[in-house]
């Protein structure tokens, strides 16, 4: 009887039940609760449901999905692994190496049409417009730490959490990875989230920036773009952006080597695996590694529930920042623009163009914004990677 009561007790303490701790019970039920917005409600299931799944298994106590390779000595002094890393921990070097995000950006590039952007290049403006949230939350990061007690951000930290701002969820792994790779999970997290918020977020920062005046107005018809053009420019912009801003090389040379297979015509094999193959395999591995890395353990503190906050202030910020930027336009132009358009600045393409149309028709249902909206949505693409490119470069200014 001894023996079974110490063989169940044995098998009790291998059980995630003996070691189970309640943040990690918090998070599984976090990962549960994205599951259902993605899975019922339909917010980006994309990247919920894997991000999620990944959440879920890093929060199991022992399943140990994120454990790093343990080194030891053999008899002769050469160094061996003596156990083997878990199977997320090999996919996140992915992320941390800089690799996944990239590679996002190809297939990306694959799928976007920037002709609304060549056809009207005030986009351009927008776009970059938006990218104020970014360099708003930067600074909110940094002056946190005088509004609340123990909570501190340097540059790098703060830098990567503004970029949340962007609304693009590779290039903010991207950047965490190399600036705060401790912060990456819940900075990746917190973008994909609010991604999937943007019919939520974006709206009531929309309206209460514009008339109802200013929401009726109706863009002229946007004049098609010759084939030749569109060839030209994924080319032409990696020379200039990667130029000026060199440490944006790899995320804007992806995102344009993607478009180019797409508008020369002549690659379709290629195009078709990296939109399609490639994009799914990566989407796979990235939002499962990065879920893996929001561990209950080291997860739910002061600092990451700050991100959490600054991250929607940064979405809410570079909504406003295009929308405002569209007024100003308006004092010169003659042919006036939609304000609304200027909040699809953020990169959630095409979800932001979207709500733009949405908010929009709600006040004119004669009114079609979505390829006027896509011109900065397409454009914040560029933007939020040069932001980062930027961010790069300042991190190594300061540091010098």
């Amino acid at each position: 009887m001894e023996m079974i009561s110490a063989a169940l007790v044995d098998f009790y303490n291998s059980t995630s039940f003996a070691i189970f701790d309640w943040r990690s019970g918090v998070m599984i039920l976090v990962a549960l609760l994205f599951m259902y917005l993605a899975i019922k409600k339909g917010f980006e299931p994309l990247l919920l449901v894997p991000i999620s799944f990944g959440m879920l298994l890093a929060n199991i106590p022992g399943a140990n999905v994120m454990i790093e390779p343990q080194l030891g000595f053999d008899a002769e002094g050469h160094t061996i692994v003596t156990e083997i890393g878990g199977l997320m921990y090999y996919l996140y070097q992915g992320d941390h190496l800089g690799v996944f995000p990239p590679l996002m950006f190809l297939g990306i590039g694959c799928m976007t049409d920037f002709g609304p952007v060549l056809a009207n290049p005030k986009s351009l403006i927008l776009g970059g417009a938006a990218q104020f949230g970014v360099f708003i939350a930067l600074w909110g990061a940094l002056m946190l730490d005088e509004y609340v007690p123990g909570v501190h951000f340097n540059f790098a930290e703060a830098a990567s959490i503004g970029i949340i701002g962007g609304a693009d969820g590779p290039t903010c792994i991207h950047l965490s990875g190399k600036l705060a790779p401790h912060l990456m999970g819940p900075i990746a997290v917190a973008a994909y989230s609010y991604m999937a918020m943007v019919p939520i977020i974006l709206p009531p920062v929309m309206k209460a920036l514009t008339t109802k005046a200013q929401r009726q107005i109706v863009m002229t018809q946007q004049k098609p773009v010759k084939k030749l053009t569109k060839i030209l420019f994924p080319i032409v912009n990696t020379i200039v952006v990667s130029m000026i801003v060199p440490s944006a090389a790899s995320l804007i040379g992806m995102l344009m080597l993607g478009n180019l297979f797409k508008e020369s015509g002549v690659v379709e094999r290629l195009n078709d695996t990296a939109q399609n193959a490639l994009t799914n395999i990566v989407t796979i591995f990235l939002g499962t590694s990065v879920g893996a890395t929001t561990q209950g353990t080291s997860f739910l503190t002061a600092q990451t529930m700050s991100i959490f906050v600054l991250g929607v202030f940064a979405f809410a910020m570079a909504c406003a920042g295009g929308v405002v930027v569209a007024h100003i336009m308006n004092l010169f132009l003659k042919n006036k623009i939609n304000p609304l358009i200027g909040a699809a600045g953020v990169s959630a393409v095409p979800m932001a163009a979207r709500v733009a149309q949405k908010v929009g028709q709600a006040d004119n249902p004669a009114n079609f914004l979505l390829m006027h909206a896509m011109g900065p949505n397409v454009a914040g693409c560029i933007g939020t990677a040069v932001a980062a490119g930027i961010l790069l470069t300042l991190n190594g200014v300061f540091l010098a």
